[in-house]
């Protein structure tokens, strides 16, 4: 496979990342979409390593993908803790007795 593919699929990822970046107004599609930005930077970074013969390419794709990977299980842990808080009273906190 030439080069010129990979850059191409990298292209078109980072494009799509780009325009969920521009066009999402919730947290969680803006990160979708800087998700698949650092993606395309991964395989070109890849492609690059592959074509030259050389590591370090290789050694910042695993690098960004392992401090990716801590980023989401930082989230997730962050989430459920505060997960019993908010499935009570469907995310409000409840108002004191009227008196």
């Amino acid at each position: 496979m030439p080069l010129v593919a990979y850059l191409t699929l990298a292209a078109l990822v980072f494009a799509i990342g780009l325009f969920g970046v521009l066009t999402r107004r919730n947290a969680v599609g803006i990160l979708l979409g800087i998700e698949l930005m650092l993606n395309a930077v991964n395989i070109n970074l890849v492609a690059f390593a592959r074509f030259r013969g050389d590591l370090a390419g290789l050694i910042f794709t695993l690098f960004t993908i392992s401090i990716t990977v801590a980023e989401v299980a930082r989230r997730t842990r962050h989430r459920h803790r505060d997960l019993p808080r908010a499935a009570h009273g469907r995310g409000r906190s409840p108002r004191p007795a009227a008196g």
